[in-house]
């Protein structure tokens, strides 16, 4: 009977053992290798260790480089849509004055004072895109260049020398040394031998 009363009355040695065992056992979870009896280093454990540890680094790096990724775009578009803007409002006003003179043109019988108008108009849009540094190609007199010119026709002539811009039907555009429309010209080409000899 006194058996049966204190193994209800308290834990039993099976219990402690069990219980001094589990506060000296290390949790699965934790990164520190395991030893084996030897004291040496189980390889098991310390490869699933460094595995964890790769996989949390790699983890960060990948959800790093998505922010990264996301915030350059937002970024560039903002730097775009900035650009957008300020071009829009340098432009503006000359978009007015066309209109003024427009309806100016459209009281008025003096055509001179109408040329003067638009002259004045061209020179401020000119006048803007240089301050955006947006330039003409240059055009007429000068050899043709295939990266800023596109011909769209070809005169025979000796009074030049083939290859030479002899018109401009199209400005073409650069921003600084960038290309944003190739101008439309007319280039010179020798006369044909045949023609040479009748004239």
């Amino acid at each position: 009977m006194q058996g049966d009363s204190s193994s209800k009355s308290g834990p039993s040695d099976d219990d402690s053992v069990a219980e001094a065992a589990e506060a000296v056992q290390p949790s699965v979870e934790s990164d520190a290798p395991v030893s084996s009896r030897s004291g040496e280093l189980d390889p098991l454990a310390e490869a699933q260790g460094e595995a964890a540890r790769l996989k949390d680094a790699w983890l960060r790096t990948a959800a790093d480089f998505d922010n990264f990724r996301k915030r350059s775009r937002r970024e560039l578009e903002d730097a775009r849509r900035g650009g957008r803007e300020d071009l829009l409002r340098a432009l503006l006003p000359i978009f007015d004055n066309l209109e003024r003179a427009i309806q100016s043109a459209q009281r008025t019988s003096d055509v001179k004072a109408m040329a003067d108008g638009l002259k004045m108009v061209d020179r401020q849009f000119v006048d803007a895109l240089a301050r955006e540094g947006i330039t003409r190609v240059p055009t007429v007199g000068r050899p043709f260049d295939p990266s800023l010119h596109e011909a769209i026709q070809q005169v025979e002539t000796n009074d030049h020398p083939a290859g030479t811009v002899l018109a401009e039907v199209q400005p073409g555009y650069l921003q600084g040394e960038r290309l944003l429309r190739a101008a439309l010209v007319v280039v010179a080409k020798p006369k044909s031998e045949g023609d040479v000899a009748s004239s």
